[in-house]
């Protein structure tokens, strides 16, 4: 591991915590989701009591308060399954890349998978969330390609710092591509500046029901590689040692969290700083070993986005501010933070 990515001796003891102090934490994170859930279909344009929420929950439709928290389930549900979706792909990205700045968004994955649509609707027409996620799987997983084989060019290999810079810059001529690609059709461009927001107000069943094997399908294949992961803290050399594939492993991990990435960025938009953020609070309750960590950053992802889904319908009602806007607005300090405290040591 780098100077970049390694705790210093206090901050190690800081950062081990003993089993009854983890399970402590596991139960306020779901009491916390539990009650986001709750705000969540209480609160927007309408202000729903206690009594509509259970009648809504027992299946009444017949007020415009029951009818307000039915509409506002599968918003809900979205917000949990995207929000769980990035907070776990962010932190199997940071293990993978040993690197804690690595995020979703940063490293280039999202801005891949952005591009991928913005192609598709161009070109060959797609037009709803649920026939994006193919597409935005596979330029997620381009990009993830390309971004890893240009921060292993040169002495070293792929260093954390290498791989941050490849990412920054990737995003940055993706970005510029996504403009270029959108800019000339107006005819698609109202329908992908409102995707591109990032947000879960579209949600419906059908899209949740599309999307939810995809989702599955990467938290399996991130929990699998949790032990392996922490071998691959130790360095590729040791890891290697202890008879571990380090190839096989990184591309592993990687690949789920490609599809957690693509298919959360298909069905709810491009929403940066989840995954930046969400780990390193894990951290600081569980520690490292990333068997405890990982589920408490899908935990924690879904309590960050629904929160933020939230404060969007609140703040500014009856209109609305998209969770990927609220996100940011969290997430651009904390990451300023994090580039202070780490001081960039290896420039």
């Amino acid at each position: 591991m780098t100077q970049l990515d390694t705790p210093s001796g206090p901050d190690v003891a800081l950062l081990r915590r003993p089993a009854r102090v983890r399970l402590a934490w596991l139960l306020v994170v779901v009491a916390v989701l539990v009650a986001v859930m709750l705000a969540s279909v209480a609160f927007g344009s309408r202000i729903v009591g206690f009594d509509d929420i259970t009648a809504a929950f027992g299946g009444a439709n017949d007020t415009l308060d029951q009818a307000a928290v039915v509409k506002r389930i599968p918003r809900t549900i979205l917000a949990v399954l995207v929000g769980a979706a990035l907070g776990l792909s962010g932190a199997v990205m940071q293990g993978v890349t040993r690197n804690p700045l690595a995020d979703p968004g940063i490293l280039g994955v999202n801005m891949g998978a952005m591009l991928a649509i913005a192609v598709a609707m161009t070109t060959i027409g797609l037009s709803t969330a649920t026939q994006y996620i193919w597409v935005a799987i596979a330029g997620a997983a381009v990009a993830t390609v390309f971004v890893y084989g240009v921060g292993s060019l040169g002495r070293g290999g792929a260093t954390p710092l290498k791989i941050a810079l490849a990412g920054a810059a990737t995003s940055a001529a993706l970005a510029s591509l996504v403009v270029a690609v959108v800019l000339p059709r107006g005819d698609v461009a109202e329908n992908f500046q409102s995707w591109q927001v990032g947000g879960v107000g579209g949600a419906s069943w059908e899209s949740i029901g599309n999307v939810l094997p995809f989702l599955i399908a990467g938290l399996v294949i991130c929990l699998l590689c949790a032990r392996p992961l922490n071998s691959l803290a130790l360095g590729d050399d040791l890891a290697a040692g202890l008879g571990e594939r380090v190839a096989l492993i990184r591309a592993t991990a990687a690949l789920g969290a490609v599809v957690l990435c693509g298919a959360a960025t298909a069905i709810a938009g491009p929403i940066a700083f989840v995954g930046l953020i969400v780990p390193h609070m894990c951290r600081l309750l569980v520690g490292l070993d990333h068997r405890w960590l990982l589920p408490f950053a899908t935990l924690t992802g879904a309590v960050l986005l629904t929160f933020a889904d939230v404060i969007g319908r609140v703040v500014n009602r009856p209109d609305e501010i998209e969770a990927g806007i609220i996100t940011a607005l969290i997430g651009a300090p904390f990451f300023i933070s994090i580039v202070r405290r780490q001081k960039v040591r290896e420039l």
